[in-house]
């Protein structure tokens, strides 16, 4: 069995316009997003880091992007039994599966970026990521701190950290003084945790009226780690992750008991690929899968 991951923020960078432009479907998908969301999102993928990273941009950049890379692959006859994405690329996710389709998935993750940076004050927020420490640990010292919440699950040896700035800092303090590796993240806010609750209303309002659509294999959700095809719990689910967390290791190990013998990672960048490779799983980055040369 074959999966399809598709990576979530973070994976956008300067310059990405410029290089998924060689595949076939870019013109077409990218002019629809950019009339869709009334955005020149070409330029700001290929533009300043700083607005880029911007939840808002970013977030249509690389569902863009990852889209694209997902008809390549499909046109081609590279197709998955399963399907996942990490945070973000959950919508990319259930666009490929036909859940909705590209217009729709464009304009919900554009609207996804602005009510997150809507949430929470600029500068409260943060993220950390904590390294070679079983996630059990890493929930022990979390309970200690105000406004601290565990938001990755991405593997064996990485957790994600989230919540209020300062509670992030003197986390970090603690791991430093312990001798354990523990990094803040360059984010805008607390992704993941219930800071973002106000989020996830006003995306309750924009998906209530939308109707999804069975999907063509089954897709592994973040807040369950388990596979489903059921309509409303896709809807369901794919807001509560909005302030929960990701199970992200939990969906990989699902999909190996479920017979997945290959992932493949379907966007830009290798984030994916780097952590699944340290878990010793076989994944290939979509680029791996090009036929001869890209007209």
């Amino acid at each position: 069995m074959r999966a399809f991951l598709f990576p979530g923020q973070g994976s956008q960078y300067s310059g990405m316009a410029n290089d998924f432009s060689i595949y076939p479907d870019w013109e077409k998908y990218s002019e629809k997003a950019q009339k869709i969301l009334n955005l020149d999102l070409i330029n700001i993928m290929n533009g300043n880091e700083e607005i880029l990273k911007l939840t808002e941009n970013a977030q249509p950049a690389i569902f863009l992007a990852s889209y694209v890379a997902f008809k390549y692959l499909e046109s081609n006859g590279i197709t998955p039994d399963i399907i996942a994405g990490h945070s973000l690329g959950e919508y990319t996710a259930f666009a490929a599966a036909g859940v909705y389709d590209f217009d729709t998935g464009i304009y919900l993750v554009r609207k996804r970026g602005e009510y997150i940076s809507e949430a929470i004050e600029p500068g409260k927020g943060s993220m950390a990521a904590v390294l070679k420490m079983k996630p059990e640990e890493v929930e022990k010292m979390v309970s200690k701190y105000e406004g601290l919440y565990v938001a990755n699950y991405n593997s064996s040896t990485q957790t994600v950290i989230s919540g209020l700035k300062s509670s992030i800092l003197r986390f970090i303090d603690e791991c430093k003084r312990k001798g354990i590796r523990a990094t803040e993240l360059v984010v805008s806010g607390p992704f993941h945790t219930p800071y973002l609750e106000s989020a996830k209303e006003k995306m309750y309002a924009e998906v209530e009226h939308i109707k999804f659509k069975v999907p063509r294999i089954p897709i592994v959700l973040n807040s369950t780690g388990k596979e489903t095809k059921d309509p409303m719990e896709l809807k369901h689910y794919l807001l509560e992750q909005i302030s929960g967390p990701v199970y992200w290791y939990q969906s990989i190990k699902r999909m190996v008991d479920l017979g997945v013998t290959s992932f493949v990672e379907v966007g830009p960048k290798n984030v994916l690929s780097n952590m699944l490779k340290r878990e010793g799983l076989n994944i290939q980055h979509f680029t791996r899968f090009q036929v001869e040369k890209v007209i």
